[in-house]
């Protein structure tokens, strides 16, 4: 599995850390730690990340979901 951030060429360092920490999944309180920001500095700059627009897409290889298990090929 390979994450991918499209348009991250639009956010500043900051916001590309923060929004990358808070897609895995971390709480604005744990971003903060680890940035040794404050939770609502990680807010701040998470909106504006999102305001402009930057897109999370999941590359998942081959079948790897297995939505094609037990199909009959045609050929």
């Amino acid at each position: 599995m390979q994450v991918e951030i499209r348009g991250v060429e639009k956010l500043s360092f900051r916001e590309r850390q923060v929004v990358t920490l808070k897609e895995m999944g971390f709480t604005n309180e744990e971003v903060a730690r680890r940035l040794n920001l404050s939770a609502s500095s990680v807010a701040t700059l998470y909106h504006r990340a999102r305001a402009k627009g930057y897109q999370v897409v999941i590359i998942l290889p081959g079948d790897s979901l297995n939505i094609f298990a037990g199909e009959e090929e045609n050929g």
